[in-house]
């Protein structure tokens, strides 16, 4: 496919599960893409194996001066991007009893902090290249669901849903799109290496269709919001989670 044949995208927390699947996925359909992650040679693997003049550069979506470098080469290298997918994430497993303020402030600083900072850079420069473009935001079904042992992180997430929806509203005029994507929970590498893991089951349960969700259920979707085809949407959030969650 063709579909984002000399678009340009950057994608953070990519150096594997979902972030390196919509990479993948992304370059499948003509786009160059930056892969970004903060494990440098994470990033620089997933680049390696993806191929096809993906791009790695390491970055931390938390810190302004990482961020501010990190599209200081990407301009250099590419000349800017048309697509931004908002991945990077720290996807804990800890009680109520044990949130202390640490942990809250860690969670929210990447998982959504870090979102606006990398927006807030990639949306600058697409304005003043008066260039349309999209950005992704990867948030998660855990919001609606109201998932335990993840409070900072649920509130991280739903704080994304309400900035695309804000952002959305900002940006339109510009010809930029803003959309979030809601995954359910997902066979990843990060979540095979956690109690997540034994969840499955009844996750699978709540769902309407079977089975297990896979990098790949996601990375789909994001190629379609990245495409022209999704040109008309704008300030949604769609739920890939197998029918879990039905609204």
């Amino acid at each position: 496919m063709s579909r984002l044949a000399g678009k340009t995208a950057l994608v953070t927390g990519a150096a594997q599960g979902i972030g390196k699947a919509i990479a993948r996925r992304l370059v499948a359909d003509g786009a160059t893409v930056i892969v970004s992650d903060i494990n440098a040679e994470g990033g620089t693997a997933a680049a390696a194996d993806i191929g096809n003049g993906a791009i790695a550069i390491a970055a931390d979506v938390s810190s302004p001066d990482s961020v501010a470098a990190l599209f200081e080469e990407i301009d250099a290298k590419t000349g800017g991007i048309d697509t931004l997918v908002n991945n990077a994430s720290i996807v804990p497993f800890i009680a109520w009893d044990d949130v202390d303020l640490d942990h809250w402030q860690k969670i929210l600083s990447v998982n959504l902090t870090g979102t606006f900072i990398v927006t807030r850079a990639a949306t600058d420069r697409m304005r003043a290249r008066k260039a349309p473009g999209r950005v992704i935001n990867i948030s998660s079904n855990t919001f609606f669901a109201g998932t335990p042992n993840m409070a900072a992180y649920v509130a991280a997430k739903g704080g994304v849903i309400g900035f695309t929806r804000a952002l959305a509203t900002e940006l339109g005029q510009f010809d930029i799109t803003v959309n979030a994507l809601t995954p359910g929970l997902i066979e990843s590498e990060g979540v095979k290496d956690s109690p997540h893991n034994n969840a499955f089951e009844f996750v699978e349960m709540l769902q309407a269709k079977k089975g297990k969700g896979q990098p790949e259920h996601i990375a789909d979707v994001v190629a379609f919001l990245a495409s022209e085809d999704a040109r008309w949407i704008t300030g949604q959030t769609l739920n890939v989670d197998a029918g879990m969650v039905r609204n």
